[in-house]
């Protein structure tokens, strides 16, 4: 379930996606438990910034890399 944000949207972030609202409760059945792991991890880290600082976050490590896999190992620096 993707939640949409009109506030990150007014500050022009796109996608406008709550990090935070956003999500499955099945995500266990969509990936692999090590890759499962580091998404706790990453929400982990997200969950304490405001809607639009998560995902201005997320979007600048995401354009850094090229495969999730990229990214899981660029989060371990």
């Amino acid at each position: 379930e993707i939640h949409l944000d009109r506030r990150i949207a007014e500050k022009r972030v796109f996608p406008a996606i709550n990090i935070n609202r956003s999500g499955t409760r099945k995500e266990e059945l969509l990936t692999e438990a090590e890759e499962l792991q580091k998404m706790w991890v990453l929400r982990k880290v997200l969950h304490p910034m405001d809607e639009l600082a998560a995902i201005e976050f997320l979007l600048n490590k995401l354009q850094d890399t090229k495969t999730n896999v990229q990214f899981f190992e660029a989060m371990k620096r």
